[in-house]
């Protein structure tokens, strides 16, 4: 069991309204969702650039106060790392391009933090050896808490809290380096009460990161869920099936498709009620999601039909997922004889497809022919109609 794992469960005994799995999100980004991942990209990098816009803009504006303030060549010295740095947050703006990959936001955050870490580290010693007055003392002592601007901006960004601890440690242990290497500027005691404080930034900023995932999951899982079978809706499906295909191409990789359809739904609904139809809807997307892995995913895609997404997987591996679902089974009718599925299984390089509206067409298509062949059957490349008849539970 990972700490993560095992840090979510215990804090699930206080708070009994988040599940395990919400929690471990927050302490680590493994168990993400793939639309978490995409949405928290894109909020990351958007934030990335504006801040490193900002800084663009204002770090060089600061000049003209370290040229009347402090004495030559220091204050040239300071005006050219002034410089560098702005053009450091201009390329930080400019060169990451949007982009849903969880990946480059986390480059360009650790880029955004390097800069000013880079800019203590040198600031710092440049400004040993001089003597200053009360009032260059103190403006000299801004670039001595400068890792403090940027620990309290990490809480503008929906980060997990063992990002915060990661993002934190460089700004942290910048400070630290500065004081073993005695370029301190202020009074050794001063720079011990400011690591203490430091840290407890680094902990409240990493908090309000971890809040702000929280409630960026929480509008994710009730915006993209289906609220009967709390599996991602159709319109989340497409979504997340176009930005699969896209990588699977990209990777030369597998895809497959499975289209499961209940046989004789209506005869449920019209026979037992509209309630007794929710619950098998519910008992046969749980089924599914019991039996897939992490990394599949199960979509609603209209009335009675689900939709399976199974990134990196063979046909075979499909099948081996498919079978193990029909001998579990997928739930009992009102009647209590066993819910059978007619199922289309379609992958992207087995089936020669280009595009993932043609993978999910191939599917459906294979799937009516299992329903016109006896329902209750398994359609694919490799599963001719006869050889399919199979029961379910």
């Amino acid at each position: 069991m990972s700490l993560g794992l095992a840090v979510s469960q215990f804090w699930a005994r206080f708070a009994p309204d988040m599940t395990p799995d919400m929690i471990h999100g927050l302490i680590e980004p493994s168990v993400h969702s793939p639309l978490v991942r995409r949405r928290r990209a894109q909020l990351i990098l958007s934030r990335v650039r504006w801040v490193a816009g900002v800084f663009a803009v204002l770090t060089p504006l600061w000049i003209a106060v370290d040229v009347v303030t402090f004495p030559q060549p220091l204050c040239w010295y300071l005006a050219a790392l002034r410089l560098g740095a702005s053009l450091c947050f201009g390329a930080v703006a400019l060169g990451f391009r949007p982009s849903e990959r969880i990946d480059s936001a986390l480059k360009a955050l650790a880029s955004l933090l390097a800069i000013p870490v880079v800019f203590f580290l040198i600031s710092d010693p440049l400004l040993m050896g001089y003597t200053f007055t009360p009032l260059q003392l103190a403006l000299a002592a801004g670039y001595a808490f400068l890792p403090f601007v940027m620990v309290a901006g990490l809480s503008v960004f929906p980060i997990t809290a063992l990002e915060g601890a990661l993002f934190s440690a460089p700004l942290i242990l910048s400070m630290v380096g500065v004081v073993i290497t005695g370029y301190e500027l202020l009074p050794f005691s001063s720079y011990l009460g400011a690591l203490w404080l430091l840290g407890l930034l680094a902990v409240v900023a990493t908090l309000a990161g971890v809040s702000q995932l929280h409630f960026m999951m929480a509008l994710v899982q009730q915006s993209s869920h289906d609220g009967l079978t709390r599996v991602y809706t159709r319109r989340v499906g497409e979504e997340l099936l176009s930005v699969q295909f896209t990588n699977a191409e990209r990777a030369r990789d597998h895809l497959t498709l499975v289209f499961i359809d209940l046989d004789d739904f209506k005869k449920v609904n019209d026979g037992y009620g509209h309630e007794a139809g929710d619950h098998t809807l519910r008992v046969a997307a749980d089924a599914m999601k019991r039996i897939l892995r992490r990394g599949d995913i199960v979509v609603r895609w209209g009335g009675e039909e689900f939709l399976i997404i199974m990134p990196g997987t063979d046909l075979t591996g499909a099948l081996i997922g498919i079978d193990r679902l029909r001998e579990t089974g997928i739930g009992a009718r009102p009647d209590g004889t066993p819910q059978t599925a007619s199922i289309g299984v379609a992958e992207r390089i087995l089936d020669a497809i280009s595009n993932w509206e043609d993978l999910v067409e191939v599917a459906d298509r294979r799937m009516y022919m299992a329903k016109k062949n006896g329902k209750n059957r398994v359609i694919c490349a490799d599963r001719l109609p006869e050889a399919a008849d199979q029961q379910v539970g």
